[in-house]
């Protein structure tokens, strides 16, 4: 049997295929549901899985879920138990990605946030690459901005305000690009990609969108700058960057637990640093690969053994 074989569903490890919903669900009505994404990585050297950054996503989640008043009975490190349970009996000898997810499990009608059973499920996937880690891909500035923290907060992983996500990525695959690009709610600034965070290099600087540009707080953007801190030394800048800066960027690249590290090659058709990637976004990649899959001592309490 191919995996998923097992989901935690209603307080308890069953198969997957008892891991059901009913129809009638409020979050499937309405979306008020958060989740996470997690990645494992199998070091085939060492023959085992490590899950990386795990209390990072299970802090996010846990915040995530008080945004939209959903209290999860588990602490973190009860979350982290049942993850690690999880993924023991799942036995996998390849990358995997696991979501926890958290809901109304209630029938009721009606999109409001209080008076509705609540619970969680977690499961996973085997998963390798979301994007093209291997080369520069093509990205277009999306039609469609960013939702703002006073509409629907990006900065929590809402399952409903993905429907933002889905018309960027979708946008730019019809139009023939590989991702998207979406600028803030009033269009003055670059946010992120469709689902993971952006930084540019110029001049031998880090620049990423500040929080405050309706982005998602990335786990992997954190590590990303404290990397380029720690082992490249150079200067790491949060700040507004405008949509023509793009253009003139010497590097560019995405990063987020599903992208990883994907480098850019063009922006609505401009040519980033000849179409190649970038020499900083070739060493980051290096350096985060090394670490997720713990063959870095010095960040090795990034990284959990299964």
């Amino acid at each position: 049997m191919s995996h998923p074989k097992y989901a935690f569903f209603e307080g308890k490890i069953v198969s997957i295929e008892k891991a059901k919903v009913d129809i009638r669900t409020n979050s499937l009505q309405y979306g008020n549901a958060v989740f996470e994404g997690i990645r494992s990585y199998w070091n085939k050297a060492k023959s085992k899985s490590y899950v990386f950054k795990m209390e990072d996503h299970y802090k996010r989640f846990i915040e995530s879920a008080n945004i939209l008043m959903i209290k999860i009975k588990h602490s973190i490190p009860e979350l982290c138990d049942i993850t690690l349970d999880l993924l023991k009996k799942e036995n996998y000898t390849e990358d995997a990605y696991i979501r926890p997810y958290a809901y109304n499990s209630g029938l009721s009608i009606g999109p409001k946030l209080i008076k509705n059973p609540q619970d969680i499920f977690i499961y996973s996937i085997p998963l390798g690459d979301y994007l093209d880690t291997s080369k520069p891909i093509s990205v277009c500035t999306s039609s469609w901005t960013r939702i703002s923290d006073n509409s629907i907060p990006p900065r929590a992983k809402i399952a409903g305000s993905y429907v933002n996500a889905a018309l960027q990525k979708t946008e730019a695959l019809l139009n023939g690009f590989d991702e998207a690009i979406v600028l803030t709610s009033n269009g003055q600034h670059v946010s992120e990609g469709s689902a993971m965070n952006i930084f540019m290099v110029k001049n031998n600087v880090l620049i990423t969108p500040p929080i405050t540009d309706d982005i998602l707080e990335g786990i992997t953007r954190n590590a990303i700058i404290e990397i380029a801190k720690n082992e490249l030394d150079i200067d790491v800048k949060d700040r507004p960057i405008d949509r023509t800066e793009l253009y003139t960027a010497d590097e560019l690249f995405f990063c987020g637990t599903g992208a990883q590290i994907s480098p850019i090659g063009s922006v609505d058709k401009r040519t980033i640093a000849e179409g190649k990637m970038g020499k900083i976004t070739k060493k980051l990649q290096d350096l985060y690969f090394t670490i997720v899959k713990n063959e870095s001592d010095k960040y090795s309490n990034w990284c959990t053994e299964v």
